[in-house]
């Protein structure tokens, strides 16, 4: 332990607020990956104000030390872990929410409020902040921004990107700016709040955020679609897309994904189809009658095992308990589960969940498919029972062709966990020389010092690296 430092950020910001057991340092080393533990931070400090962190970051600044901002720690990509020591800013107990503004559909809120308890306060005005990430039980609105999370509501809502309108940031150098307002029309100079927004704590420090609201939508219906084949049920989503029908979510699972969640699910689902749709329509009651006609009739002309309309709220809010619990499960019997990112096209997604199939096949790495398929971001998941050299080998390179694919596909290597440390080494080939440059000189011009998450987007060295 680095006495020093202890000391210095205990006067600062109180010894309440810090933390440098070795046991504490070890709980911040790494996300919920488990399996990126690249290093401990030298302390975890837990700001209660945004003078807190100007103060820390300050302090970080004139003595060159890595600042690693982080919220829940349930990314995915191991964007909130500490390679190279240093502070670990854990903002979850600055988790105020400042203001709902029924009158200009806003709210302001600290970045370490949890999703679930800001869309909860939000309801209640009958309000409605759409992205709905699937760890939004213990994740924080920070982490959303910071990684521009998405969920199953991406296919008609969008992403967190859609729906921030402004920040405050602590700057590398501990100074405070106010981006963007609380107005749906800005159109002054470069868009700083979105450039931000999904920087992953490389350029700054978000302690604040403004949202745009949507009035909360009436009326919701579940279907459930069983398919005999994975690829007719990729072929259905697309389908249903073509025809012009908007899900605010319709979801891609395996039979194994299914199978999984029927200890969850109540009635469980008969496992005799090889894939299923989870779909979700809102709207006016009288909106999502004739869409979920519209999508059985589409669905039928596909010749699909069958089509559940449910009607239950009960039954259909298991249904999607389940799905947002897939991970977990998961990880309860196996020792490594690595999901994958990419987004395609959505008319490309049977081409993709085919290639898939034929990686896991010639890898000989399980490979689980599921998705948010109605925007097009598919997460296949390497299944791993037991973990070794060979092993990884294996995975990754599995892992190499999943994302060669989808980029030959016209996707993209993340949709919605963002890049960190598991997405580095794939940055270069969607985005290409010049653009990873134009990266670096942006994070230059923030951070000249490289002290805001080093490590993280990039894989070659630098100060900024």
């Amino acid at each position: 332990m680095n006495i020093g430092l202890s000391r210095d950020l205990k006067k600062r910001i109180g010894k309440e607020n810090v933390k440098t057991d070795a046991a504490d340092l070890l709980a911040y080393s790494s996300d919920a990956t488990h399996h990126y533990i690249k290093g401990r931070p030298d302390a975890v400090v837990l700001p209660l104000t945004v003078s807190h962190v100007a103060e820390i970051v300050g302090y970080a600044s004139k003595r060159g030390i890595p600042v690693i901002p982080r919220g829940a720690g349930s990314g995915l990509a191991g964007g909130s872990t500490s390679s190279r020591g240093g502070i670990l800013l854990d903002m979850k107990r600055m988790n105020r929410v400042i203001d709902i503004n029924k009158g200009n559909f806003t709210a302001v809120a600290e970045t370490g409020v949890v999703l679930a308890h800001f869309h909860r306060l939000v309801e209640k005005e009958r309000l409605f902040y759409p992205p709905d990430p699937q760890s939004m039980a213990v994740c924080t609105l920070g982490g959303n921004v910071s990684t521009r999370a998405g969920g199953p509501r991406g296919v008609k809502y969008g992403t967190t990107g859609n729906y921030i309108l402004g920040l405050e940031v602590v700057l590398p150098d501990g100074s405070i700016i106010q981006t963007g307002g609380s107005c749906v029309k800005q159109s002054v100079g470069y868009d700083i709040t979105h450039l931000m927004t999904g920087s992953e704590g490389t350029l700054g420090v978000i302690t604040k955020v403004i949202t745009r609201l949507l009035p909360l939508p009436e009326a919701k219906k579940t279907i459930i679609v069983k398919c005999r084949t994975t690829e007719q049920a990729a072929f259905a989503v697309s389908e249903i897309i073509s025809n012009g029908i908007v899900p605010s979510m319709l979801e891609y699972l395996s039979l194994g994904a299914v199978a999984l969640m029927n200890t969850l699910l109540s009635p469980p689902l008969v496992t005799d189809g090889e894939a299923y749709l989870f779909i979700e329509l809102d709207g006016s009651p009288l909106q999502i009658e004739e869409e979920s006609l519209r999508v059985k009739a589409v669905c039928e002309a596909l010749s699909v095992m069958e089509i559940r309309i449910v009607d239950d709220k009960k039954e259909a809010a298991s249904y999607w308990k389940a799905r947002s619990s897939l991970y977990p499960l998961l990880m309860s019997f196996l020792k490594k589960v690595i999901v994958e990112d990419v987004t395609v096209p959505r008319n490309r997604i049977p081409e993709f969940v085919k290639a898939v199939e034929k990686i896991a096949a010639s890898t000989g790495v399980a490979i689980g498919v599921s998705g948010h398929a109605g925007d097009g971001n598919m997460h296949p998941s390497i299944l791993m029972g037991e973990i070794s050299d060979e092993m990884e080998k294996k995975a990754h390179r599995a892992i190499e062709e999943i994302v060669a694919c989808g980029l030959e596909l016209g996707g993209s290597i993340s949709g919605e966990h963002g890049i960190g440390i598991q997405k580095r080494e794939f940055v270069m080939r969607e985005m290409g020389a010049r653009q990873v440059s134009l990266f670096k000189a942006i994070k230059e011009a923030f951070d000249p010092k490289g002290i805001m998450n080093p490590g993280k987007i990039w894989l070659d060295g630098g100060k900024n690296r």
